[in-house]
């Protein structure tokens, strides 16, 4: 199985090479890598350009923000299945890829997906918040879950199927697109108990108050642009969610 993994990145040149050597360094080889950058101005570009043998596709143009960036990355997709890894993040160890695959083929699954963890944005060493997915249960969406996005993998056939990402979402179209997936389509889902993605702390979603209430309000306005009933306390409920972990401890 081909797996075609997408950064985004955007001005982003003191993080970008750390995110393409975590993608350079898998253990597992039929890896399309595809990098999406929104014209960088700060020498993101000429970082690029120095993996250029390792990068399968690259782009360096204006964007509409980072779901069209994403969009962008899976058009050009030629893999059976799709991850993203942005210019802030890593692949957590050199086996992921492998083990994913693994999963997909053992199970015959349409999505899979893992644990992440998020870590201080200078010392990427400290471990801020540890996000454990647990087993998959489709209902768990109602009490504000979802599987994190980095840490999910999906086939391009439910893409091609039911769409990409909703440009007309700012902050939360990655908890759309997953809920329209899994929860609407029921997209054979499984899970795989490895830490998958490891987050620089900080993301747009969290950035701000301002910016953490649009996307608990576009949480909501993902049920209702998808015909799903969900009572309005799902804006409530995702958060709390978020809670415990920060609390938690990595037990690998």
């Amino acid at each position: 199985m081909k797996v075609s993994i997408i950064t985004v990145v955007f001005n982003c040149n003191n993080t970008i090479e750390y995110a393409i050597e975590s993608v350079m360094n898998q253990s597992y080889k039929n890896i399309e890598y595809i990098v999406i950058d929104g014209a960088s101005t700060d020498g993101t570009v000429n970082t690029i350009g120095s993996y250029s043998n390792y990068i399968d596709t690259f782009i360096s143009e204006p964007d509409s923000g980072l779901y069209d960036a994403m969009n962008k990355g899976i058009e050009k997709a030629t893999g059976d299945i799709i991850g993203f890894i942005n210019a802030d993040d890593v692949i957590n160890s050199a086996d992921c890829i492998e083990l994913i695959v693994e999963k997909f083929k053992s199970t015959g699954a349409d999505v899979v997906y893992g644990d992440k963890i998020y870590v201080d944005q200078k010392n990427t060493s400290k471990v801020v918040r540890v996000w454990k997915s647990g087993t998959f249960n489709r209902n768990k969406y109602k009490t504000g879950w979802m599987t994190p996005h980095l840490s999910t993998y999906i086939k391009k056939d439910l893409y091609d199927k039911y769409g990409t990402f909703r440009r007309d979402f700012t902050i939360a179209a990655d908890y759309e697109l997953m809920l329209r997936f899994i929860y609407k389509y029921k997209a054979k889902t499984e899970y795989i108990p490895i830490t998958i993605a490891k987050m620089r702390a900080g993301g747009i979603s969290n950035g701000s108050l301002k910016n953490i209430v649009i996307s608990n309000f576009e949480v909501y306005k993902s049920w209702k642009v998808n015909n799903l009933r969900i009572s309005p306390l799902i804006a409530i409920r995702k958060p709390l969610k978020k809670l415990n972990q920060f609390f938690k401890r990595i037990k690998e």
